[in-house]
Protein backbone atom coordinates (compact mmCIF):
# COMPACT_ATOMS: atom_id res chain seq x y z
CA UNK A 1 0.00 0.00 0.00
CA UNK A 2 1.48 3.85 -0.92
CA UNK A 3 1.89 5.86 1.94
CA UNK A 4 0.59 9.02 1.44
CA UNK A 5 2.73 12.50 1.62
CA UNK A 6 3.40 14.30 5.12
CA UNK A 7 4.51 17.55 3.67
CA UNK A 8 1.58 19.97 4.05
CA UNK A 9 0.09 22.07 1.22
CA UNK A 10 -1.27 25.46 1.18
CA UNK A 11 -5.15 26.86 1.08
CA UNK A 12 -4.40 28.08 -2.44
CA UNK A 13 -2.67 25.01 -3.86
CA UNK A 14 -6.19 23.11 -2.95
CA UNK A 15 -8.23 25.57 -3.98
CA UNK A 16 -7.06 25.38 -7.62
CA UNK A 17 -7.11 21.82 -7.74
CA UNK A 18 -10.59 21.92 -6.41
CA UNK A 19 -11.86 24.27 -9.05
CA UNK A 20 -10.60 22.64 -11.86
CA UNK A 21 -12.41 19.82 -10.32
CA UNK A 22 -15.47 22.16 -9.59
CA UNK A 23 -15.86 23.12 -13.38
CA UNK A 24 -15.20 19.29 -14.86
CA UNK A 25 -16.62 16.72 -12.46
CA UNK A 26 -19.78 15.76 -14.10
CA UNK A 27 -21.41 12.35 -13.48
CA UNK A 28 -22.87 12.88 -9.53
CA UNK A 29 -21.53 11.84 -6.65
CA UNK A 30 -19.96 7.97 -7.61
CA UNK A 31 -18.22 9.62 -10.22
CA UNK A 32 -17.19 12.50 -7.95
CA UNK A 33 -15.21 9.81 -5.68
CA UNK A 34 -13.68 8.16 -9.29
CA UNK A 35 -12.16 11.58 -9.62
CA UNK A 36 -11.18 12.26 -6.49
CA UNK A 37 -9.20 9.48 -6.06
CA UNK A 38 -7.90 9.42 -9.08
CA UNK A 39 -6.88 13.06 -8.30
CA UNK A 40 -5.22 12.72 -5.16
CA UNK A 41 -4.22 9.10 -4.63
CA UNK A 42 -2.57 8.12 -7.94
CA UNK A 43 -2.24 11.37 -9.38
CA UNK A 44 -1.04 13.63 -6.51
CA UNK A 45 -0.02 10.92 -3.59
CA UNK A 46 -1.95 13.25 -0.87
CA UNK A 47 -3.23 10.32 0.53
CA UNK A 48 -3.45 6.70 0.26
CA UNK A 49 -5.65 3.73 -0.80
CA UNK A 50 -6.38 3.13 2.76
CA UNK A 51 -6.97 6.61 4.13
CA UNK A 52 -9.10 7.59 0.43
CA UNK A 53 -11.59 4.25 1.81
CA UNK A 54 -11.92 5.30 5.38
CA UNK A 55 -13.16 8.90 4.33
CA UNK A 56 -15.07 7.33 1.75
CA UNK A 57 -16.75 4.93 4.35
CA UNK A 58 -17.27 8.21 7.20
CA UNK A 59 -18.97 10.32 5.03
CA UNK A 60 -21.19 7.46 3.38
CA UNK A 61 -22.24 6.58 7.74
CA UNK A 62 -23.22 10.01 7.81
CA UNK A 63 -26.02 12.22 6.09
CA UNK A 64 -24.74 14.81 4.02
CA UNK A 65 -23.22 15.18 0.71
CA UNK A 66 -21.01 12.46 0.74
CA UNK A 67 -18.77 13.82 -2.16
CA UNK A 68 -18.55 17.10 -0.84
CA UNK A 69 -17.80 15.80 2.97
CA UNK A 70 -14.72 13.85 1.16
CA UNK A 71 -13.24 16.66 -0.87
CA UNK A 72 -13.59 19.17 2.58
CA UNK A 73 -11.83 16.24 4.63
CA UNK A 74 -8.99 15.82 1.76
CA UNK A 75 -8.72 19.52 2.36
CA UNK A 76 -8.43 19.64 6.04
CA UNK A 77 -5.72 16.83 5.66
CA UNK A 78 -3.70 18.50 3.24
CA UNK A 79 -3.68 22.41 4.55
CA UNK A 80 -6.43 22.25 7.64
CA UNK A 81 -9.28 24.48 8.22
CA UNK A 82 -8.35 27.08 5.68
CA UNK A 83 -7.60 24.04 3.24
CA UNK A 84 -11.61 22.17 3.62
CA UNK A 85 -13.23 25.46 3.37
CA UNK A 86 -10.91 26.28 0.35
CA UNK A 87 -11.68 22.78 -1.27
CA UNK A 88 -15.79 22.94 -0.16
CA UNK A 89 -15.55 26.38 -1.79
CA UNK A 90 -13.51 25.90 -5.16
CA UNK A 91 -15.40 22.85 -5.55
CA UNK A 92 -19.24 23.99 -5.14
CA UNK A 93 -19.46 27.60 -6.02
CA UNK A 94 -19.18 27.16 -9.64
CA UNK A 95 -22.26 25.23 -10.17
CA UNK A 96 -23.75 27.34 -7.42
CA UNK A 97 -22.99 29.91 -9.84
CA UNK A 98 -24.68 28.50 -12.49
CA UNK A 99 -27.63 27.54 -10.77
CA UNK A 100 -28.24 31.16 -9.25
CA UNK A 101 -27.97 32.17 -13.25
CA UNK A 102 -30.46 29.42 -13.79
CA UNK A 103 -32.82 31.21 -10.73
CA UNK A 104 -32.73 34.19 -12.66
CA UNK A 105 -33.88 33.03 -15.61
CA UNK A 106 -37.39 31.36 -14.17
CA UNK A 107 -39.25 34.29 -14.84
CA UNK A 108 -39.11 34.10 -18.12
CA UNK A 109 -40.40 30.59 -18.42
CA UNK A 110 -43.49 32.06 -19.43
CA UNK A 111 -45.62 31.32 -22.83
CA UNK A 112 -45.85 28.10 -25.11
CA UNK A 113 -41.36 28.23 -25.15
CA UNK A 114 -41.29 28.42 -21.06
CA UNK A 115 -43.98 25.54 -20.31
CA UNK A 116 -41.92 23.44 -23.10
CA UNK A 117 -38.58 24.32 -21.12
CA UNK A 118 -39.97 23.93 -17.87
CA UNK A 119 -41.28 20.30 -19.36
CA UNK A 120 -38.50 19.13 -20.96
CA UNK A 121 -36.51 19.85 -17.37
CA UNK A 122 -39.29 17.88 -15.52
CA UNK A 123 -38.77 14.60 -17.61
CA UNK A 124 -35.08 15.33 -17.33
CA UNK A 125 -35.88 14.82 -13.72
CA UNK A 126 -37.47 12.36 -13.59
CA UNK A 127 -35.17 10.02 -15.75
CA UNK A 128 -32.65 10.76 -13.24
CA UNK A 129 -34.77 9.81 -10.56
CA UNK A 130 -35.26 6.60 -12.03
CA UNK A 131 -32.20 5.82 -12.98
CA UNK A 132 -30.84 6.85 -9.30
CA UNK A 133 -33.74 4.54 -7.51
CA UNK A 134 -32.42 1.19 -10.22
CA UNK A 135 -28.92 1.75 -9.40
CA UNK A 136 -29.75 2.20 -5.45
CA UNK A 137 -32.54 -0.60 -5.96
CA UNK A 138 -29.76 -3.38 -6.98
CA UNK A 139 -27.07 -1.69 -4.69
CA UNK A 140 -28.76 -1.53 -1.67
CA UNK A 141 -31.74 -3.89 -1.36
CA UNK A 142 -30.13 -6.68 -2.49
CA UNK A 143 -32.36 -9.23 -0.80
CA UNK A 144 -36.14 -9.66 0.38
CA UNK A 145 -35.88 -7.88 3.68
CA UNK A 146 -34.34 -4.90 2.49
CA UNK A 147 -36.71 -4.67 -0.19
CA UNK A 148 -39.62 -4.61 2.30
CA UNK A 149 -37.81 -2.42 4.31
CA UNK A 150 -37.46 -0.32 1.29
CA UNK A 151 -41.39 -0.36 0.37
CA UNK A 152 -42.33 0.21 3.55
CA UNK A 153 -40.39 3.54 3.46
CA UNK A 154 -41.69 4.67 0.78
CA UNK A 155 -45.63 4.08 1.89
CA UNK A 156 -44.65 5.94 4.90
CA UNK A 157 -43.65 8.98 3.33
CA UNK A 158 -46.00 9.02 0.17
CA UNK A 159 -49.00 8.37 3.53
CA UNK A 160 -47.31 11.33 5.75
CA UNK A 161 -46.41 13.96 3.55
CA UNK A 162 -43.86 16.64 4.98
CA UNK A 163 -40.85 16.53 6.79
CA UNK A 164 -41.89 14.15 9.75
CA UNK A 165 -42.68 11.58 7.17
CA UNK A 166 -39.26 11.34 6.14
CA UNK A 167 -37.91 11.38 9.83
CA UNK A 168 -40.33 8.32 10.56
CA UNK A 169 -39.04 6.21 7.36
CA UNK A 170 -35.04 6.93 8.16
CA UNK A 171 -36.06 5.78 12.15
CA UNK A 172 -37.45 2.76 10.78
CA UNK A 173 -35.11 2.24 8.95
CA UNK A 174 -32.39 2.29 11.99
CA UNK A 175 -34.82 0.06 13.53
CA UNK A 176 -35.62 -2.72 10.86
CA UNK A 177 -31.83 -2.81 10.24
CA UNK A 178 -31.08 -3.62 13.84
CA UNK A 179 -33.41 -6.17 13.81
CA UNK A 180 -32.95 -7.78 10.14
CA UNK A 181 -29.66 -6.92 8.78
CA UNK A 182 -27.32 -8.30 10.88
CA UNK A 183 -26.05 -10.91 7.89
CA UNK A 184 -22.22 -9.89 8.07
CA UNK A 185 -19.55 -8.82 9.86
CA UNK A 186 -18.40 -5.10 10.49
CA UNK A 187 -14.72 -4.43 8.73
CA UNK A 188 -12.23 -2.66 10.87
CA UNK A 189 -9.49 -0.26 8.69
CA UNK A 190 -6.58 1.94 9.37
CA UNK A 191 -8.07 5.12 11.51
CA UNK A 192 -5.07 6.69 12.60
CA UNK A 193 -4.79 9.01 10.11
CA UNK A 194 -8.35 10.00 10.44
CA UNK A 195 -8.18 10.36 13.94
CA UNK A 196 -5.04 12.56 14.12
CA UNK A 197 -6.91 15.64 12.04
CA UNK A 198 -9.70 16.89 14.29
CA UNK A 199 -8.92 17.15 18.11
CA UNK A 200 -12.17 15.54 20.23
CA UNK A 201 -12.25 19.55 21.61
CA UNK A 202 -13.25 20.70 18.13
CA UNK A 203 -15.65 18.17 17.55
CA UNK A 204 -17.38 18.49 20.34
CA UNK A 205 -17.70 22.19 19.48
CA UNK A 206 -19.10 21.83 15.99
CA UNK A 207 -21.72 19.40 17.64
CA UNK A 208 -22.52 21.94 19.88
CA UNK A 209 -22.79 24.38 17.09
CA UNK A 210 -24.90 22.07 15.37
CA UNK A 211 -27.22 21.21 17.40
CA UNK A 212 -27.64 24.96 18.39
CA UNK A 213 -28.63 25.55 14.67
CA UNK A 214 -31.15 23.05 15.15
CA UNK A 215 -33.05 24.20 18.11
CA UNK A 216 -32.78 27.82 18.01
CA UNK A 217 -33.55 28.36 13.50
CA UNK A 218 -36.98 26.80 14.56
CA UNK A 219 -37.96 29.24 16.97
CA UNK A 220 -36.60 32.10 14.53
CA UNK A 221 -38.47 30.94 11.71
CA UNK A 222 -41.82 30.57 13.65
CA UNK A 223 -41.32 34.08 14.83
CA UNK A 224 -40.37 35.40 11.47
CA UNK A 225 -41.95 33.00 9.40
CA UNK A 226 -40.64 34.94 5.65
CA UNK A 227 -37.56 35.82 6.39
CA UNK A 228 -34.15 34.64 5.65
CA UNK A 229 -34.39 32.57 9.40
CA UNK A 230 -37.30 30.90 7.68
CA UNK A 231 -34.89 29.79 4.86
CA UNK A 232 -32.36 28.76 6.91
CA UNK A 233 -34.25 26.50 8.87
CA UNK A 234 -35.61 24.47 5.96
CA UNK A 235 -32.05 23.80 4.23
CA UNK A 236 -30.82 23.53 7.65
CA UNK A 237 -32.85 20.51 8.32
CA UNK A 238 -32.80 19.17 5.10
CA UNK A 239 -28.93 19.02 5.20
CA UNK A 240 -29.55 17.35 8.99
CA UNK A 241 -31.12 14.09 7.32
CA UNK A 242 -29.99 13.84 3.88
CA UNK A 243 -28.83 9.91 3.92
CA UNK A 244 -28.22 8.96 0.99
CA UNK A 245 -26.53 11.61 -1.70
CA UNK A 246 -28.08 14.44 -3.67
CA UNK A 247 -30.89 12.73 -5.11
CA UNK A 248 -32.20 12.54 -1.37
CA UNK A 249 -32.82 15.98 -0.83
CA UNK A 250 -35.23 16.39 -3.06
CA UNK A 251 -37.89 14.66 -1.34
CA UNK A 252 -36.82 16.27 2.11
CA UNK A 253 -36.50 19.84 0.33
CA UNK A 254 -39.99 19.14 -1.22
CA UNK A 255 -41.31 18.93 2.12
CA UNK A 256 -40.34 22.30 3.66
CA UNK A 257 -43.56 24.57 3.83
CA UNK A 258 -40.80 27.42 3.66
CA UNK A 259 -40.03 25.90 0.00
CA UNK A 260 -42.82 24.47 -0.70
CA UNK A 261 -45.04 27.77 -0.33
CA UNK A 262 -42.46 29.80 -2.56
CA UNK A 263 -41.75 27.42 -4.93
CA UNK A 264 -43.78 25.68 -7.77
CA UNK A 265 -43.74 21.77 -8.24
CA UNK A 266 -42.82 22.87 -12.25
CA UNK A 267 -39.70 25.30 -10.83
CA UNK A 268 -38.86 22.84 -8.43
CA UNK A 269 -38.42 20.25 -11.43
CA UNK A 270 -37.34 22.28 -13.90
CA UNK A 271 -34.38 23.34 -11.37
CA UNK A 272 -33.50 19.85 -10.46
CA UNK A 273 -33.82 18.56 -14.17
CA UNK A 274 -30.95 22.01 -14.53
CA UNK A 275 -29.06 20.78 -11.78
CA UNK A 276 -28.26 17.42 -13.85
CA UNK A 277 -26.53 19.37 -16.40
CA UNK A 278 -24.29 21.04 -14.01
CA UNK A 279 -20.59 20.18 -12.82
CA UNK A 280 -19.68 19.08 -9.24
CA UNK A 281 -22.21 18.48 -6.55
CA UNK A 282 -25.97 18.61 -6.98
CA UNK A 283 -26.36 20.05 -3.15
CA UNK A 284 -25.78 23.36 -5.05
CA UNK A 285 -29.30 22.89 -6.22
CA UNK A 286 -29.83 24.94 -3.03
CA UNK A 287 -28.80 28.04 -4.41
CA UNK A 288 -31.80 27.95 -7.12
CA UNK A 289 -34.47 27.32 -4.49
CA UNK A 290 -33.02 29.85 -2.70
CA UNK A 291 -33.45 32.51 -5.16
CA UNK A 292 -36.39 31.70 -6.65
CA UNK A 293 -37.70 31.29 -2.87
CA UNK A 294 -36.93 34.98 -2.20
CA UNK A 295 -36.79 36.84 -5.41
CA UNK A 296 -36.08 40.03 -3.65
CA UNK A 297 -33.03 38.50 -1.43
CA UNK A 298 -31.15 37.20 -4.63
CA UNK A 299 -27.67 36.40 -4.21
CA UNK A 300 -27.89 36.66 -0.77
CA UNK A 301 -30.86 34.19 -0.42
CA UNK A 302 -29.16 31.72 -2.48
CA UNK A 303 -25.86 31.83 -0.17
CA UNK A 304 -27.87 31.27 2.68
CA UNK A 305 -29.44 28.15 1.50
CA UNK A 306 -26.45 27.18 -0.07
CA UNK A 307 -24.30 27.57 3.14
CA UNK A 308 -27.20 26.01 5.47
CA UNK A 309 -27.98 22.70 3.23
CA UNK A 310 -24.24 22.21 3.38
CA UNK A 311 -23.58 23.14 6.77
CA UNK A 312 -25.09 20.34 9.08
CA UNK A 313 -23.02 17.61 6.90
CA UNK A 314 -19.65 19.30 7.63
CA UNK A 315 -20.07 19.91 11.29
CA UNK A 316 -21.18 15.94 11.79
CA UNK A 317 -18.00 15.35 9.92
CA UNK A 318 -15.66 16.99 12.20
CA UNK A 319 -17.67 16.25 14.96
CA UNK A 320 -17.64 12.68 14.39
CA UNK A 321 -13.97 11.82 12.66
CA UNK A 322 -12.71 11.42 15.84
CA UNK A 323 -14.86 8.58 17.46
CA UNK A 324 -15.60 7.11 13.09
CA UNK A 325 -12.70 4.25 14.28
CA UNK A 326 -15.25 2.78 17.62
CA UNK A 327 -18.77 3.15 15.81
CA UNK A 328 -18.14 1.60 12.35
CA UNK A 329 -16.56 -1.13 14.33
CA UNK A 330 -19.39 -1.77 16.22
CA UNK A 331 -21.64 -4.98 14.34
CA UNK A 332 -25.09 -2.65 15.40
CA UNK A 333 -23.71 0.36 13.37
CA UNK A 334 -22.90 -1.67 10.26
CA UNK A 335 -26.64 -3.06 10.49
CA UNK A 336 -28.24 0.29 11.09
CA UNK A 337 -26.65 1.86 8.06
CA UNK A 338 -27.63 -1.06 5.85
CA UNK A 339 -31.50 -0.29 7.01
CA UNK A 340 -30.78 3.40 6.75
CA UNK A 341 -29.46 2.61 3.44
CA UNK A 342 -32.97 0.25 2.29
CA UNK A 343 -35.08 3.21 3.55
CA UNK A 344 -33.35 5.36 1.51
CA UNK A 345 -34.17 3.70 -1.54
CA UNK A 346 -38.38 4.02 -0.41
CA UNK A 347 -37.78 7.13 -0.05
CA UNK A 348 -36.37 8.33 -3.59
CA UNK A 349 -38.92 5.82 -4.78
CA UNK A 350 -42.04 8.31 -2.98
CA UNK A 351 -39.58 11.43 -4.87
CA UNK A 352 -40.30 9.44 -8.18
CA UNK A 353 -43.81 8.68 -7.70
CA UNK A 354 -44.82 12.87 -6.59
CA UNK A 355 -42.20 13.62 -9.44
CA UNK A 356 -44.29 11.74 -12.09
CA UNK A 357 -47.32 13.27 -10.02
CA UNK A 358 -46.25 16.91 -10.94
CA UNK A 359 -45.26 15.93 -14.54
CA UNK A 360 -48.62 14.87 -15.21
CA UNK A 361 -50.20 17.95 -13.76
CA UNK A 362 -48.28 19.90 -16.33
CA UNK A 363 -50.00 17.70 -18.90
CA UNK A 364 -53.51 17.84 -17.89
CA UNK A 365 -52.59 22.14 -17.36
CA UNK A 366 -51.60 22.10 -21.08
CA UNK A 367 -54.88 19.98 -21.82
Amino acid sequence: MQRARTRPGSPAEVFLVFLRLGLTSFGGPVAHLGYFRQEFVTRRNWLSDQQFAELVALCQFLPGPASSQVGFAIGLGRAGYRGALAAWAAFTLPSAVLMVLVASGAAFFTGTFGTAVLFALQVVAIAVISYAVWRMARRLTPDFGRALIAIVAAAVVLLWPGTLGQIVAIAFGVCAGLLFCRDSVATKGEDRPLRSLVSPRVAYACLGVLATLLAVLPLLAAALPFSLFALADAFTRAGALVFGGGHVVLPLLQAEPAIASAVTPEQFLAGYGAAQAMPGPLFSFAAYLGAVAQPGGGVFAALVALISVFLPGLLLLVGVWPFWSRIRSARGAQSAIRGVNAAVVGVLTAALFHAIFALITTLIGWW
